[in-house]
């Protein structure tokens, strides 16, 4: 590249100080301004990172000379007037999960980019991770049949004032299964409950039903003192399991498998299920932090004028998902149905 891009970060959180910290490491980028309200994030970000600019509003960050791409790292409520207005300046835009809490806004900001020819990317982490990319690897192996995906992701906390816990958490494994499927969910059934007495579900499962009869499973928690971050999927050949809180052995696959019998069995025999024998393996895991692989592919996406992994569109259909989340939740968990002609919902028809 011919010169450093310049990127601003808006919202200077826990992720916030992460973008800075990971931009200004990579050799193609320099952090030129970080935007927050706080004067005490800012504060720590001058601190931290000596020649990044503090500013405390949008519109001043965007008056400042060399900034080519912008961060949003701020509430989930505000991605979608936030980003409207950096790309409306003709900034490329790498905007936390989850891209807009409404469809018909992620559906507008595809398209302002699009108008102004600039790249909008989504901060789906979790896609970019080396033990995600194994799992998929080994989902492609043998002509293995996917049966069925499950996640959990559950802690104490840290609870957020601005979405639910669905809408918090169950981002990462709507992206991670649509990653690993290739495809999106025709319909979901979910249910959240306010255990804390607070004013947001904080606990929630979600199924999500795929095309070819294969089905997801999400649980999340806001008040689990089990810390879980769990992937797994069971096919026909074996059972692979993604342990992001296992640092020497992220992803481990259990060659077991079992097949389904005859449709039409004509004894008893014919009705036991062939098994395969079992044996655990332990591929290795590319070495990375997925952050920096996330922030590297969009620093290239511009570059090349490319589409990336997790663009706008694939932001879009995690959105469509939550919304159905929300729809089934406020239906006592009935099915719904997600439009693939539009970005409405409907109750699935039983």
């Amino acid at each position: 590249m011919s010169k450093r891009i310049g990127v601003a970060v808006i919202g200077c959180g826990y992720w916030g100080m992460n973008y800075v910290r990971v931009f200004g490491e990579l050799a193609e980028t320099r952090v030129v301004v970080a935007c927050d309200q706080r004067l005490d994030r800012l504060q720590e970000v001058v601190r931290r990172f000596p020649g990044v600019e503090p500013v405390t509003s949008i519109s001043e960050m965007l008056k400042v000379t060399g900034v080519d791409a912008v961060v949003v790292c701020t509430n989930a409520s505000t991605h979608y007037a936030v980003g409207r207005q950096c790309l409306e300046a003709g900034k490329h835009l790498l905007i936390e999960k989850p891209l807009t809490t409404i469809a018909e806004e992620a559906v507008e900001l595809i398209e302002l980019a699009g108008t102004n020819a600039r790249l909008l990317m989504v901060g789906h982490t979790f896609v970019y991770n080396g033990g995600i990319r194994k799992v998929k690897e080994w989902m492609n192996k043998d002509g293995d049949q996917v049966y069925y995906l499950y996640s959990s992701r559950t802690n104490l906390g840290p609870i957020r004032h601005d979405v639910n816990a669905l809408w918090d958490l169950a981002p990462h494994d709507v992206a991670i299964f649509n990653y690993l499927l290739d495809s999106t969910p025709e319909w979901v059934s979910a249910i959240g409950v306010k255990v804390l007495r607070n004013c947001r579900e904080d606990v929630g499962f979600i199924s999500l039903g795929y095309p070819g009869n294969v089905v997801g499973h999400v649980h999340v928690s806001w008040a689990d003192p089990h810390k879980a971050r769990e992937v797994v999927v069971v096919a026909s050949h074996r059972r692979i399991v993604f342990n992001d809180l296992n640092g020497t052995e992220p992803v481990r696959v259990f060659a077991k498998g079992v097949r389904p019998a005859d449709p039409e069995p004509t004894n008893y025999r014919e009705y036991r299920f062939p098994t395969s024998h079992s044996y655990i393996l332990r591929p290795h895991v590319e070495i990375g932090e997925p952050l920096k692989n996330q922030c590297r592919h969009f620093i290239e996406c511009i570059a090349k004028k490319a589409q990336p992994l997790t663009g706008g569109h694939e932001g879009l259909e995690v959105v469509r998902v939550l919304q159905a989340v929300d729809r089934s939740i406020a239906l006592g968990g009935a099915p719904v149905e997600i439009s693939r002609n539009g970005y409405y919902y409907q109750q699935k028809s039983a």
